[in-house]
């Protein structure tokens, strides 16, 4: 294969099949990373250089700095020169003399500390990072022990993994940054669920609750300092090697397998051939193996520097003992990992909706116990916040930058559980999050489309689901071809904006050119988002509308239950009541959740709850709009109340990859009507909320709108003042008692006073 720059050659690296005795049938594979153009870390290094550069972290031409003694200072030499940026590399005396050799031929200004911290050479070399980023403005900083673009690289050699072998039973992998075994690992169990994962550290490492002792002689693996993006509950079992142990199974790499390698590989392979024998039959194990030995000839293999430390005098176990997490250890030794990590899991919240929901799900993350952290730029934006628990971490949730940034100053990636929103406006950002942080989450191109409604009827029309005739308009000049194109009365509306706002039922083409004039003058939503400045001018299908609540999960998607949605106020579109479950043919309801899974499918959403709006004419079903996220206007609290089930708690479960909870423990019905001002004014009063509290099937009873506000008859969801909700056996039995509540409720209001 031809490549353009060396960068482009980093990965597909051989998989070598081991000669180790095994039971019967056990197939062990080497994942020869050392095959990399230097090493494994290459991969990180072109992750994160690359990630940068397209999110606009790292500027053309602008410095790189990193702390690092071996392969992952090569790394970001190898392809931070071949993008022209001047690399920086603060590292310690440890470093081998073919490693400072390779870097200074690179063009590299190494910068070698004279001695260590009290946090040992770690800390030294960070101090001394520090002062470089204050002297290099504008330079960047990978941070392989806290981005989590550092585990993220190693998707794609997990993938290598499943082309070449399909199932994986256990995986071993060496530990220091936590990048390459807990990325691979947690992108492994995607479609591996039961991967066994076992790292390998060396004695005298603080990582896995063992008394740190600097000295060690080990590289490439173990640290002083607890990574950020080490996350301990990934990993199942544990080894540690003292370096006697790792020197020799380095040495006896190169004998038995012909693999001339360091002592990170060396070890690996050692634990390797203990896995492989306590393996059941049948099983297919897999050892990554990060480093080639050129960099060790002087002290791994060298006789004369075992001599000079007197590394004969160390135990040599020829076989691993078993003992309790948390004993220390000074020669092979083995733990299980599973379960005994005991830190804080937080679920990470970026925004919530305003309508109730929201701070709900902040509480509901209790029982799980859960953490919450709402992200937020401004947490005086949601009422009864102070009463959730959640801590707040205020950023710019609008910059991605940013928000990255917030989350990994904060969390150490163990702490994080999962990552959510309800907010429409907020779901790509969660997404982006997700992928980053390897969580489970929907695909950021399928929220993508979801979320841009002219993108979304795009792929829908391209995937043959029934849905209005529809332009997008980007022009003021091109809405009169959209009309005719359309045909009248037409809906024009924005395509990427929440709450049926600015949606508008327009009879003429003047309607339609001014509406969408309207659109396009909007630069920014009401959460200062930029918009896609984009205008769908579409047919109006005149037919009862529904919303088909699904959740997916495990590369399907179950239908929790039909909305029938009441929609008032033309020309505007705003929902006024809804009943759920709707009294439906069950034909139709067929029908209806058939054209939702097809439309879901078609844009690859594969994780949580969807919000679907459907229009069920003579000639069935036409699909109006996808929401990726969880329904509004209360419509998860219908469904607890008609069916049992949470499906707040069921979004906070699937967030952290627990299974949802669908199956309903009980049958009725619910609905809601929202309070709507008949007429503009000032709201003075509101009255007759005992009264409708006390109608027989009235669960609350709940006022939004504040005396002294203006109000208006509803143009979009966020002119609602309030709503009732109600229970009772039968949809019709519903609709009454909503109907006997409403009518006791009195909106008083003044006329506003003339300006």
């Amino acid at each position: 294969m031809i490549y353009g720059s060396m960068h482009e050659a980093i990965g597909r690296t051989p998989l070598v099949r081991l000669r180790l005795d095994a039971p019967s049938g056990v197939e062990v594979y080497a994942k020869l990373e050392l095959a990399n153009p230097f090493a494994m870390k290459d991969r990180v290094a072109r992750h994160i250089i690359l990630g940068a550069r397209r999110r606009g972290v790292l500027r053309p031409g602008a410095p790189i700095v990193e702390s690092s003694s071996g392969t992952m200072a090569l790394g970001i030499a190898l392809v931070g020169r071949a993008l022209g940026h001047e690399v920086h590399i603060v590292t310690d005396p440890r470093i081998d003399t073919v490693t400072r050799a390779k870097l200074r031929s690179l063009g590299c200004e190494l910068h070698v500390v004279a001695e260590m911290t009290a946090q040992g050479w770690q800390g030294a070399r960070l101090e001394r990072l520090d002062a470089l980023m204050r002297d290099l403005p504008g330079a960047f900083w990978p941070q392989q022990y806290s981005n989590p673009d550092n585990p993220g690289a190693y998707r794609e050699l997990a993938d290598e993994l499943r082309g070449d072998l399909g199932r994986i039973d256990t995986l071993v992998g060496a530990v220091g940054s936590g990048g390459s075994l807990c990325g691979s690992a947690r992108a492994l169990r995607r479609t591996q669920p039961d991967l066994w994962a076992v790292g390998v550290d060396c004695v005298g490492s603080a990582l896995f609750d063992q008394p740190d002792e600097p000295k060690r002689l080990q590289s490439g693996l173990g640290n002083s300092l607890l990574p950020k993006n080490l996350d301990r509950r990934v990993i199942d079992e544990v080894h540690w090697l003292n370096d006697r142990e790792a020197f020799e199974a380095a040495v006896a790499l190169a004998g038995e397998q012909q693999i001339f390698a360091g002592n990170t590989s060396g070890s690996v392979y050692r634990v390797l051939g203990d896995v492989a024998a306590r393996a059941r039959p049948g099983s297919r194990v897999v050892g990554i193996f990060p480093d080639r030995g050129d960099r060790y000839a002087d002290t791994v293999h060298d006789p004369d520097h075992w001599a000079a430390h007197r590394l004969d005098a160390l135990e040599s176990a020829l076989a691993p003992e078993a003992v309790d997490y948390g004993t220390p250890v000074r020669s092979w030794s083995r733990a299980v990992v599973k379960g005994r990590v005991d830190t804080d899991r937080h679920l990470l919240f970026v925004e919530s909706n305003t309508t109730g929901t929201g701070m709900m799900a902040l509480r509901s993350s209790a029982a799980l116990d859960l953490r919450p952290v709402l992200l937020t730029g401004d947490p005086d934006r949601y009422a009864g916040l102070d009463g959730t628990g959640a801590e707040i971490l205020r950023c710019d949730t609008n910059d991605p930058a940013a928000l990255r940034l917030a989350v990994q100053e904060r969390f150490a990636r163990e702490e994080i559980a999962g990552v959510t929103t309800t907010s429409d406006f907020y779901v790509p950002a969660v997404a982006g999050l997700a992928e980053w942080l390897g969580l489970p989450g929907n695909p950021e191109r399928a929220v993508a489309l979801c979320r841009n409604k002219a993108l979304l009827r795009a792929a829908l029309a391209e995937a043959g689901v029934r849905q209005p005739r529809f332009s997008a308009v980007t022009r003021p000049d091109q809405v009169a071809d959209a009309v005719a194109a359309v045909g009248l009365p037409c809906v024009v509306k924005p395509a990427d904006d929440s709450g049926s706002n600015n949606v508008l039922l327009c009879r003429t083409p003047q309607e339609a050119a001014a509406q969408a004039e309207l659109i396009l003058g909007i630069h920014t939503n009401m959460r200062g988002m930029p918009t896609a400045r984009t205008v769908l001018v579409e047919e109006f299908v005149d037919a009862p509308e529904f919303s088909v609540e699904m959740f997916s999960r495990d590369g399907g998607a179950v239908c929790v239950g039909v909305t029938a949605k009441r929609v008032g106020g033309a020309p505007y579109f705003v929902e006024n009541r809804h009943i759920f479950p709707a009294g439906l043919p069950q034909g139709d309801r067929d029908a209806l959740v058939g054209a939702v899974t097809a439309a879901l499918t078609a844009c690859g959403v594969e994780l949580g709850p969807t919000h679907t709006e459907v229009r069920l004419t003579a000639d069935g079903p036409v699909l109006i709009e996808i929401n990726p996220r969880l329904a509004g206007g209360m419509i998860p609290e219908l469904i607890r109340l008609a069916t049992g089930v949470d499906l707040l708690e069921q979004q906070l479960r699937a967030a952290v990859g627990l299974t949802p909870a669908l199956t309903p423990t009980r049958e009725g019905h619910a609905g809601i009507q929202f309070l709507i001002p008949g007429r503009e004014g000032v709201l003075t009063r509101v009255d007759g909320v005992p009264e409708a509290t006390a109608v027989p099937g009235v669960d609350r009873v709940r006022i939004t709108g504040r005396p002294g506000a203006r109000v208006r008859p509803a143009r979009n969801a966020y002119d609602r003042l309030g709503h009732v909700i109600a229970t009772a056996p039968t949809p019709a039995e519903v609709d009454d008692v909503l109907d006997t509540a409403v009518a006791a409720v009195r909106l008083e209001m003044a006329d506003e006073p003339a300006t």
